[in-house]
């Protein structure tokens, strides 16, 4: 099984007022990953309620960084989760054939960690194979070694940290 780790802990503090960034640009994030091969989908809130329809999971430790988020999120899936796609909440332009490139490359070569390049820039989405999940450090899956999986016929997934 494949999941999709949603993460929205942050404080969303260089976007601005209400609502937080989050929930403005999860409803995109969340309809790319239904279009993509993953299995399930868990958003990790922290900072704010997130109101959406997919399971979530607040992390109470959201404020040690994005790595704490994602813990909190891998803890979340199912024992039967084999890997998961990490993803941020504020990345909108997110496509979901740059999710099935990184699925596809773990499946072929089973290593534990990939991650997207665009344009030779790593970037979303990540993917974790569980034997990696033990790794994650508090600054998050950013300090893990990846094998890149290019994607530079894709628009890169973004990542909003102020309100237009």
């Amino acid at each position: 099984m494949i999941s999709g780790v949603v993460l929205a802990a942050g404080a969303s503090s260089r976007y601005g007022t209400a609502p937080p960034k989050q929930q403005e640009l999860l409803p995109r994030v969340l309809a790319a990953l239904a279009r993509s091969i993953v299995d399930d989908v868990v958003v990790v809130t922290g900072a704010h309620a997130i109101v959406t329809g997919a399971r979530t999971v607040r992390c109470p430790e959201w404020e040690r960084g994005p790595g704490a988020s994602l813990r909190c999120g891998l803890a979340s899936l199912p024992a039967g989760t084999d890997a998961a796609v990490v993803v941020l909440a504020d990345g909108p332009g997110l496509d979901p054939r740059a999710v099935d490139r990184v699925v596809a490359a773990w499946r072929y070569d089973r290593g534990e960690v990939y991650a997207c390049a665009y344009g030779g820039l790593r970037l979303h989405p990540v993917l974790l194979a569980r034997a990696a999940w033990p790794r994650v450090p508090d600054e998050g899956a950013r300090a893990l070694e990846a094998r890149l999986v290019e994607c530079d016929d894709l628009t890169p997934p973004g990542d909003v940290d102020e309100q237009p």
